[in-house]
């Protein structure tokens, strides 16, 4: 079974025979957290570094690194029973367009997961992040096993 996280999305599961996919990165960050003790698996899809209003904070707390990234870790430990001390955390996304990044925001995205987890005390032990390619990666539940995809960014 399959289960997709969109833009903003996020899920946990401790479902063995589920398969934990988003697709198309480029300027969105995923954060992976796997517990191998629990056989958890975590994925959210990071949209844009911070809200743009508290309104945004609470409508929609996985769009954004600085609310998203507490709630997934947040989820597995306590809806899941998961050692935060145990999760292994990967980051993927946070790609440049090609062409002028005024906002640049997948590198903002990034350095807000990075602040985040480092407030949380938590190293992530991957990062295949920036460069110009758009990221699909899927993450199985049952051994944390991720399997990447890339393709190049249009110009």
């Amino acid at each position: 079974m399959n289960r997709v996280v969109g833009l903003g999305e996020w899920v946990c599961s401790g479902n063995q025979v589920e398969t934990i996919t988003t697709f198309s990165l480029s300027t969105c960050v995923a954060v992976t957290a796997y517990c191998p003790v629990k056989k958890v698996a975590g994925l959210i899809h990071i949209v844009l570094p911070q809200p743009l209003s508290a309104k945004d904070e609470v409508k929609r707390p996985g769009h954004f690194a600085t609310t998203g990234v507490p709630l997934l870790i947040r989820k597995m430990v306590e809806q899941f029973g998961c050692r935060k001390d145990n999760l292994i955390i990967q980051l993927f996304g946070g790609a440049q367009p090609k062409k002028r990044d005024y906002f640049r925001i997948g590198s903002r995205n990034l350095e807000q997961v990075q602040l985040m987890l480092q407030r949380m005390n938590i190293e992530p032990i991957k990062a295949e992040v920036g460069g110009h390619v758009s990221r699909t990666l899927m993450m199985s539940v049952k051994t944390g096993e991720i399997k990447l995809s890339t393709l190049p960014l249009s110009s």
